[in-house]
């Protein structure tokens, strides 16, 4: 029996060219539902498709459910590919030992699926979306190389995902037609001035700079991240941008250097009522409607004093003393 098949893939630059990946690798096979989601959507969506026998792949996200995961390791056949197809620091440390997930932290998870599909099936037609999918690998990973990854970025924030995703389902270059490059730009020269004002009002402490609701919009985190994290004299530990979602709840993107918002996630997340995950240095959480940002911005500030606590030397060390010893000599 013929079945349609489930492409659920991220809003962002790597989810939306995963989910071209697959699309332009599945054309030919199959009808294609294609589903453009977040953390919050993933794991009812797992449990549809699984309980109706629909075959999927999911890109660039992970389950937030211990539920979920059992579901899976309980139906999943031995025979059967993987399905999953991930990069989030959070996902490989708990879960890269299941043989229905690949994950590798070191590429964005378009190129991991790109990789697998090439490797398994060198023939693919996804392969038209090299040149793409090494945008994308600049972007996510903050990797600077590639002036069209900021601009690409921009496209996703002027037309939204599912406009790219058709633009890269039609035509699957890299490089922007003059139309999109202009528009792109013009975004650009407009999100200097909405870091500038940003800038003046954020809400900044030694450790956290906090940007409230309004004042950003979708797809500028990563750039004013690095604006704050790389070009200020005294930068703060970690980044925080809220934004109040259509549905209500919250998203706050986390930016950092050494870990912070890894670790953040990893304290703040319970799977319940807040949901997130990423990188050790790009990440997000997911707070439900009934929070308010200060409420946002008190669990931040307690998860960071956690992390510091935690993190900081007990009493003397060995070492300290053969220092001292060494010293006194």
């Amino acid at each position: 029996m013929a079945h349609i098949r489930h492409i659920i893939s991220h809003t962002d630059l790597d989810g939306v060219t995963a989910a071209a990946v697959a699309w332009h690798h599945f054309k030919e096979e199959s009808p294609l539902k294609v589903t453009l989601t977040g953390y919050g959507s993933v794991d009812g969506m797992i449990l549809e498709n699984l309980n109706a026998h629909i075959p999927m792949v999911v890109l660039d996200l992970f389950c937030q459910k211990e539920a979920t995961i059992e579901e899976i390791d309980r139906t999943h056949q031995p025979e059967e590919p993987p399905f999953l197809f991930d990069h989030h620091e959070t996902t490989a440390q708990r879960y890269s030992n299941r043989p229905w997930i690949v994950v590798d932290t070191s590429m964005c998870a378009a190129k991991v699926y790109l990789e697998w599909l090439l490797q398994h099936d060198p023939g693919t037609s996804a392969r038209c979306l090299a040149g793409m999918v090494d945008i994308a690998n600049d972007r996510d990973l903050w990797l600077n190389q590639r002036e069209e990854s900021r601009l690409w970025q921009a496209m996703i924030t002027l037309c939204g995902p599912e406009s790219i995703l058709t633009r890269l389902a039609f035509n699957p270059s890299w490089q922007l037609e003059s139309f999109e490059e202009n528009a792109a730009k013009d975004f650009i020269e407009r999100q200097e001035g909405r870091f500038e004002k940003a800038l003046e009002i954020i809400s900044r402490s030694k450790d956290i700079a906090f940007v409230e609701d309004g004042i950003l919009e979708f797809g500028d985190v990563s750039d004013f991240g690095g604006l704050v994290l790389d070009r200020l004299d005294n930068p703060p530990l970690i980044v925080a941008v809220a934004a109040r979602r259509v549905m209500g709840d919250w998203v706050l993107s986390l930016r950092s250097r050494n870990a912070m918002a890894g670790n953040v996630v990893g304290i703040l997340r319970d799977g319940k009522k807040v949901r997130g995950g990423g990188h050790d240095d790009s990440a997000a959480l997911y707070f439900p409607p009934f929070y308010s940002q200060e409420q946002i911005k008190s669990s931040l500030d307690a998860a960071v004093r956690t992390i510091q606590e935690r993190d900081k030397p007990v009493g003397t060390s060995l070492g300290d003393l053969l220092k001292a010893a060494l010293n006194d000599k």
